[in-house]
């Protein structure tokens, strides 16, 4: 880990762990290898009984087909009291993911606990995180400069599309603490993992499971497209279940 220092934008209080936990390049990988990202992760979490996923019609991305696995680097956005045009006329903008960029590292996944109907990340911002190396990122809240994100080949997942600028009326309060997206709970240094179907926060200590777990699904899924393709009665079909043996020791060890 590299140690990172704030840019003074915000006061001390505001920020958690300024070094997330992160993981090897082979653990990303893997997850990236798997042929139905989200579905195969989705299932392994059900059956670990761990809750932690936000369905795609819920923070749809703006780059289809884009797929994303990387740490999540937290930051949570409210709405400030000041008057907005107050704010605009003086100059004052109390937004900071300036401060959650700098603390990226390649492959970091910004995820926004953010406002709804305003934007919470535009053009320069995106800009800025795709320099830094970042994956993607994830809002539970508006964005703006679409056309930007996506010339960049930035991927954005979030509730949807408004041009009214956060910048005088939303006020970052955190960075790296623990954030709510759609109602999960999501850790720094939790692994996102996305693509069109689904946004899955896996809690940090349960990474290697809910790999090995997907891993094993996706296997299965594939025998079954084997069976389809190759003319399988339906009859056979239905008495084949692919069912791989999940022990107890893997569920507590989640």
């Amino acid at each position: 880990m590299t140690s990172k220092t704030p840019l003074g934008k915000l006061p001390a209080a505001v920020f958690g762990d300024l070094d997330i936990p992160r993981y090897p390049q082979a653990v990303i990988d893997a997850f990236l290898a798997l042929e139905d990202l989200t579905g195969t992760v989705s299932d392994a979490m059900d059956e670990l009984g761990l809750c932690g996923v936000v369905p795609g019609c819920d923070l749809p991305p703006t780059l289809p087909g884009r797929r994303m696995a990387g740490p999540a680097l937290t930051l949570r956005n409210v709405e400030q009291r000041d008057d907005a045009y107050k704010g605009a006329k003086d100059r004052i903008s109390k937004m900071a993911e300036i401060e959650a960029h700098n603390l990226a590292e390649p492959g970091d996944v910004l995820v926004i606990e953010g406002v709804p109907g305003i934007s919470n990340m535009g053009g320069l911002s995106a800009a800025i995180a795709k320099r830094q190396g970042e994956a993607g990122a994830v809002i539970d809240g508006a964005i703006r400069d679409v056309e930007q994100s996506r010339s960049q080949d930035f991927p954005i997942w979030s509730r949807g599309v408004s041009s009214i600028t956060g910048k005088w009326r939303l006020e970052t309060v955190a960075i790296n603490g623990i954030v709510h997206i759609r109602g999960v709970q999501v850790r720094p240094g939790d692994l996102v993992v996305a693509d069109e179907g689904a946004i899955c926060f896996i809690p940090r200590e349960a990474v290697e499971t809910v790999l090995k777990r997907a891993q094993e699904i996706g296997e299965g899924e594939a025998r079954r497209y084997h069976d389809i393709q190759a003319g399988m009665p339906i009859s056979e079909l239905a008495r084949r279940t692919h069912v791989y043996k999940f022990s107890q020791d893997q569920r507590e060890a989640t």
